[in-house]
C-alpha cells in the first residue's frame, strides 16, 4: 500500500509542477526578451526617394532598431534613430507641426533632432543620408 501512495504522491507533485511551469514560463519569457544582436550593417536602404514627398517622414528598420528619414519642406533629407531619448518610444514626423514627435510623453524635436519641448534629455542620434539611384541610403555616422 505505501508503494501505491508514493506513486500517487509523485504523480500529483509532477502535475502541479508542470502546471506551474506552463503558467510562469511564458510570463518569464515575456518579461525577459531574448538578446537581439545589433545590426552589423553600417548602411541600409530606407526605400525609394520618389515616394518621400517634401514635408513627410518614413520609419524604416536599421538592424533591430527603428530609424526615421525626413524630407524637409525644402526637399533636403535628414535621418535619425527613431527611438526617443527619454524612454525609447518610437518617434514620428508630424507634417502639421514640422517637428519630430514622441507620442508617449509629448516630446518634440526640431528638424535637426534637438529636443525643443517635453521630457527628452538629449538629441536624437543622427545618421548620414544619401540618394543613390532613386534610393535613400542611410548610414551610421562614425
Amino acid at each position: 500500500m505505501p508503494k501505491r501512495r508514493s506513486l500517487l504522491k509523485a504523480f500529483l507533485s509532477g502535475s502541479i509542477a508542470a502546471s506551474l511551469l506552463s503558467v510562469f514560463y511564458p510570463v518569464f519569457r515575456f518579461l525577459i526578451p531574448p538578446d537581439k544582436p545589433e545590426a552589423s550593417a553600417l548602411s541600409v536602404s530606407a526605400g525609394s526617394s520618389q515616394d518621400l514627398a517634401p514635408n513627410t517622414g518614413r520609419i524604416f528598420r536599421f538592424g533591430s532598431r527603428p530609424g526615421l528619414v525626413v524630407r524637409r519642406p525644402d526637399g533636403s533629407l535628414k535621418a535619425y534613430s527613431a527611438m526617443c531619448t527619454h524612454l525609447d518610444c518610437t518617434v514620428q514626423y508630424r507634417p502639421d507641426l514640422q517637428h519630430i514627435y514622441c507620442a508617449c510623453h509629448e516630446g518634440h524635436y526640431d528638424l535637426n533632432g534637438v529636443p525643443i519641448s517635453g521630457p527628452p534629455p538629449r538629441p536624437l542620434e543622427e545618421y548620414s543620408v544619401q540618394e543613390v539611384g532613386g534610393e535613400i541610403i542611410v548610414s551610421k555616422v562614425s
